[in-house]
C-alpha cells in the first residue's frame, strides 16, 4: 500500500480519544481514519461516505454494536465490519459471526492486531494471490530439477499432480507472467512425457520394462473386484472424459458426503478415445484381444456403427474370468432426462453387488465447446472449463445420485477412461480415404505425417491394436498439436485450434483419476 492509495476506514468507539495512538498508527501506515463515538454517528457516516471497511466498538451506549452492524447490514450488506469487544461472551460471538462480520477482535487491541485484520479483511485475495506466485515460483525451480531427473511413471504421475495443484492454486491469481510461466513449464513436461511414453510404452504392454502404470485393461481387476468380496453395494461411476483437475475441482463437493480411502492416478492406453480405452476397461482386455475373443463386441474405426455398444457384455464377461458370481447393474446416461430417470429409480439398485454407471457429460462439453459458439465463449480456456464442469455437476443429477449412494453407506469408485488436451499448433497428415477422423491420433496405411510430432507405432500388434491390413500404422499427435489435413488447412485451423480433444499422447489424456470413496 502506498499513500497514493488510501483506503478510508470508519472506526466507531464511545472511547475513541482513548485510541488516538492506533488511528495515528494505521494513518502513518496509509489509512485514511474516520471516527464515531456512537452507533448512530457511524449510520450517518456511512451514508454520506465511500468507507472500504468499518471498526465497531460492541459496547457503546445507545445503539448496541451488534444493533448498529444489523442495521450497517441492511443498509450495506457488501461493506465490512470488523467487530471490537471487551467481552469473550460465546453468544456475542456467534451472533457477531451470525450476523456476516469479517473479523473479530478482543479488547485491548493494539494496533498491529489492527493492522492485521484490516489487511486480512481488505486484502486478503491479493495477499493470497501474491503468496500463492511466490510459492509457485519456489516450487518452480523444483519441478523444473524433477522433470530433468530419469523418472518412473510414478514419479511422472506426482510431476503432473503438481502442475495441476499449481494451475488451481494460480486459478485466482493476478499474476499473468507467472500463469504464462506454468503454462510454458507444462508444455516441457509434455514434451518430455511424450518422450517417456516412447521409449516405455511398448515394453510396458509386453511386459519387458518394469515400474509400469495400471492401465485401462488392469485397473477393473485391481481395484474394483476386490470390492467385490466385501459385503456391501459398490457403485463404479465411469465419467467419460474426465481429466484430474476436473476430479480436484468437484472433489469438495464429493466430499460433503464422501471420504476418500485412495486417490490414484492410472494411465489410459492408447490411443486414449472412447472406443479403445473404455472397452479395455470394462473388458480388462487390450483392444486386439477384444477384437479376437469378442468379434462381434469389437467395431474398427472404418465400420458403421456405435464402438462403445457392448460395454455390459464385455463386463459380465471379466466378471466371469475374475470368477465374481454377483448380481449387477450397467446404466449409460447421455443426457440430462436419462440421469433424472437413473435418479428416480436409485433405489431399485441398492441390492446388487455392483452397480456401473457411465456418465457422458464431460465428453459431450468437450464435442460441444467444438461444435458450438456458445459452448466455445463459456469454456474459453482451462479456467473456464473447470468452471463449467464445477457448475454442470452442482446442479446434475449425478450430484443427486452421489448424495443417495452416500445415505445407502455404499462404496463408490469414482474414475474415467481418458482426459483432453486443449489443442493449439496443427501436425500435416496425409492418408488414404480410410483414415479415421480422430484428431489426435490416425491409423491405416500410406500415411505421412510429421516424424517429430508423433510417436508412430508401425506393428499395431506391439502395443495390442488391431490391424486392418499388412501395411497398417498407428500414429499419436504429442503436446498440444492436432492432425491437420492440407487440402482446405486453414480453415481446418481455424476451426479447430483451441478446442479440446483427445486420442493421443499428453500428460492431460494419460494420467487420470481413480478415486476410491466410503461414505461418511
Amino acid at each position: 500500500m502506498t499513500f497514493m492509495e488510501k483506503i478510508s476506514v470508519l472506526w466507531a468507539d464511545d472511547e475513541i480519544d482513548l485510541l488516538k495512538p492506533h488511528i495515528l498508527f494505521l494513518k502513518d501506515k496509509g489509512y485514511d481514519v474516520h471516527t464515531a463515538t456512537s452507533g448512530d454517528e457511524a449510520l450517518e457516516l456511512v451514508e454520506k461516505n465511500n468507507f472500504a471497511v468499518v471498526l465497531l466498538d460492541e459496547n457503546m451506549p445507545g445503539l448496541s454494536g451488534l444493533e448498529t452492524l444489523n442495521l450497517l447490514k441492511a443498509a450495506h450488506s457488501d461493506l465490512p465490519v470488523i467487530m471490537i469487544t471487551k467481552s469473550e461472551e460465546e453468544h456475542l460471538m456467534e451472533d457477531a459471526i451470525g450476523s456476516k462480520i469479517s473479523d473479530y477482535l478482543i479488547k485491548p487491541v493494539n494496533p498491529n492486531q489492527i493492522l492485521l485484520s484490516l489487511k486480512k479483511t481488505l486484502d486478503n485475495k491479493r495477499l493470497i494471490s501474491e503468496k500463492t506466485t511466490s510459492n509457485y515460483q519456489q516450487e518452480f525451480r523444483q519441478i523444473g530439477m524433477t522433470m530433468g531427473d530419469k523418472l518412473s511413471w510414478s514419479e511422472w504421475a506426482e510431476v503432473y499432480k503438481k502442475l495441476v495443484y499449481w494451475e488451481l492454486e494460480l486459478d485466482n491469481s493476478k499474476d499473468e507472467s507467472m500463469i504464462e510461466i506454468l503454462k510454458m513449464q507444462k508444455s516441457e513436461a509434455n514434451k518430455l512425457y511424450g518422450k517417456f511414453i516412447e521409449n516405455n510404452y511398448i515394453g510396458w504392454l509386453n511386459g519387458k520394462t518394469p515400474d509400469g502404470p495400471m492401465f485401462s485393461h488392469t485397473a477393473f481387476k485391481a481395484k474394483v473386484a476386490p470390492l467385490l468380496d466385501k459385503n456391501e453395494t459398490t457403485f463404479v461411476v465411469l465419467i467419460d472424459n474426465l481429466r484430474y483437475d476436473q476430479w480436484k475441482i468437484i472433489q469438495p463437493i464429493v466430499s460433503e458426503y464422501f471420504k476418500i480411502d485412495q486417490e490414484d492416478l492410472y494411465s489410459a492406453i492408447l490411443p486414449t478415445a472412447t472406443q479403445y480405452a473404455r472397452n479395455a476397461f470394462f473388458a480388462g482386455l487390450m483392444p486386439s484381444e477384444i477384437e479376437k475373443r469378442f468379434p462381434k463386441l469389437w467395431l474398427n474405426d472404418e465400420d458403421e456403427g456405435g464402438k462403445n455398444m457392448h460395454e455390459e457384455e464385455l463386463l459380465a464377461e471379466q466378471l466371469k474370468r475374475l470368477g465374481k458370481d454377483v448380481k449387477m447393474s450397467y446404466n449409460k446416461i447421455t443426457n440430462h432426462a436419462a440421469g433424472k430417470r437413473l435418479a428416480e429409480n436409485m433405489s431399485n439398485l441398492m441390492q446388487n453387488k455392483l452397480n456401473v454407471i457411465v456418465y457422458n457429460f464431460v465428453d459431450m462439453l468437450s464435442h460441444a465447446r467444438t461444435e458450438m459458439e456458445v459452448i466455445r465463449e463459456l469454456a474459453d480456456d482451462e479456467k473456464a472449463y473447470r468452471s463449467i464442469t464445477l457448475s454442470w455437476f452442482e446442479h446434475s443429477p449425478l450430484h443427486d445420485i452421489l448424495k443417495q449412494i452416500a445415505s445407502k453407506k455404499c462404496k463408490l469408485v469414482i474414475t474415467t477412461d481418458h482426459g483432453t488436451i486443449k489443442v493449439t499448433e496443427p501436425s500435416k497428415v496425409v492418408g488414404d480415404k480410410n483414415i479415421n477422423t480422430n484428431l489426435r491420433y490416425k491409423q491405416g496405411k500410406s500415411l505421412d505425417y510429421v516424424k517429430k510430432d508423433v510417436f508412430e507405432i508401425r506393428n499395431p500388434s506391439d502395443a495390442f491394436l488391431p490391424k486392418q491390413n499388412l501395411s497398417s500404422a498407428y500414429v499419436f499427435v504429442k503436446e498440444d498439436k492436432f492432425f491437420a489435413y492440407p487440402n482446405n488447412f486453414n480453415h481446418y485451423v481455424g476451426y479447430y485450434r483451441n478446442t479440446f480433444q483427445h486420442g493421443g499422447l499428453s500428460l492431460e489424456e494419460m494420467i487420470i483419476p481413480f478415486i476410491t470413496l466410503s461414505a461418511k
